[in-house]
């Protein structure tokens, strides 16, 4: 007898199957994450930023409701921002990052990831 992992049936079963293949551990970087990890140590290395961290900070958004973005960046001047990193936006990660920016005192941006025919890079979105 074989046993699915995987719901296969009802809305929404084949992103939880795209989801699955692609989730990594806990503060393990995909690949697209890791190239704009690059963008933003050659930003440090340049004395744009002071800092930064990967899953650095986790945000209350609700009882046990929180958010943890992909980077918490300092700006050399000191100003805080939350940068979340996306290849593919779900319905659920766009509502917290924009409940979070509703809430807390920082700049909030997401950043995609461009297809290589387009050029490739990242575009930046102010939330």
């Amino acid at each position: 007898m074989q046993i699915s992992l995987f719901n296969h049936g009802g809305k929404g079963a084949s992103l939880r199957r795209m989801q699955a293949l692609g989730r990594k551990k806990q503060g393990e970087l995909n690949g697209t994450e890791l190239a704009y990890q690059k963008i933003l140590e050659a930003r440090m290395q340049a004395g744009e930023l002071a800092w930064y961290k990967f899953e650095g900070i986790k945000l209350r958004l609700a009882d046990k409701t929180f958010y943890s973005p992909d980077f918490a960046v300092m700006l050399a001047n000191g100003e805080m921002e939350i940068h979340e990193v996306k290849g593919f936006m779900t319905d659920d990660a766009n509502v917290k990052i924009k409940i979070a920016a509703d809430m807390y005192p920082f700049r909030f941006f997401i950043v995609r990831a461009m297809p290589k025919k387009s050029g490739g890079g990242f575009s930046v979105q102010e939330v």
